[in-house]
């Protein structure tokens, strides 16, 4: 395959299949702004489950997950999601 497999057919039609569903970002769970210009920080990008760097399948829809372009780009290539902390820290150092 030659050139950017992104740019692809493939790519765009799964692009638009998880666009078409309006889902959360998987990452945070807030809302995505699909109709904000795809540069703002808070747009939708395709994100990966298992990140293409340690394995994941480009076109797998099982592992397209859709997140916000600043989620997207913060989380890297980690494989875990976050856990928001729970309560308050403990004073007792």
């Amino acid at each position: 395959m030659s050139g950017n497999p992104r740019n692809g057919r493939p790519y765009r039609r799964l692009c638009a299949w998880l666009r078409a569903q309006h889902l959360p970002c998987w990452w945070c769970g807030h809302n995505i702004g699909y109709n904000l210009d795809a540069r703002h920080p808070l747009s939708f990008t395709l994100d990966h489950e298992v990140p293409l760097s340690r394995g994941g399948d480009l076109l797998d829809p099982a592992n397209a997950r859709p997140a916000h372009r600043r989620c997207n780009s913060s989380r890297g290539n980690r494989t875990a999601p976050r856990r928001p902390q729970s309560g308050r820290p403990a004073r007792k150092w």
